[in-house]
């Protein structure tokens, strides 16, 4: 991944007018149910409960809504894409216990919990930066020979499509970094299977 190339998108955001960086996402948190009154048994009930990703379970899984308000605006003969405001809900799969779990475990499931939710939030915040980059690369986007402005609807899916391929890449890169051996999500999850002995 070239992280040189979003370092430069990042850091062209930051020249953008305030009205443009106004908006916030939203982000809530799902909880899915887990039992169990030992870490491995928590632990084993996450991989019976946890969020489908692809053929396996997750631990937890970030998910995202994205819907834009774009104003188009006719200049002569062409089509300008004047202002894109999104809409961006990020969602948050947690596993949480079902009951009260007894002093010990709930100590160290704290720690394990919190270490998880860290981990997806930076799932969220790479989310974030996609998005500020979508803005960055389409408004002003300016499309000749177009008055009715339809082809430029199309026009700017290529570099969204780009942008959408470079955050989920992102994704993959940061998942492997944190679940190989000695990953912070790694070293969580022994830490936690550990704690319980």
């Amino acid at each position: 991944m070239k992280f040189a190339r979003i370092l430069m998108i990042v850091l062209s955001l930051l020249a953008l007018p305030a009205a443009a960086r106004a908006w916030t996402a939203t982000e809530t948190v799902q909880h899915y149910r887990i039992e169990g009154q030992s870490a491995g048994a928590l632990y084993a009930s996450i991989g019976e409960n946890g969020p489908r990703v692809g053929q396996t379970r997750a631990i937890a899984l970030t998910t995202f809504k994205l819907t834009w308000r774009r104003n188009y605006v006719k200049q002569g003969q062409a089509c300008v894409l004047e202002s894109a405001i999104p809409r961006l809900v990020i969602t948050y799969h947690l596993p949480q216990p079902r009951g009260k779990l007894a002093a010990p475990l709930d100590a160290q499931w704290t720690v394990f919990n919190d270490g998880i939710l860290r981990h997806e939030k930076a799932h969220g915040t790479h989310i974030i930066e996609m998005v500020r980059a979508i803005e960055a690369a389409t408004v002003g986007f300016r499309q000749e020979n177009d008055p009715g402005c339809k082809v430029i609807r199309q026009a700017i899916q290529l570099p969204l499509k780009a942008l959408s391929d470079q955050q989920r890449t992102r994704s993959r890169e940061f998942d492997q970094q944190e679940l190989t051996d000695g990953g912070a999500v790694h070293r969580l999850i022994l830490d936690f299977l550990n704690s319980g002995r």
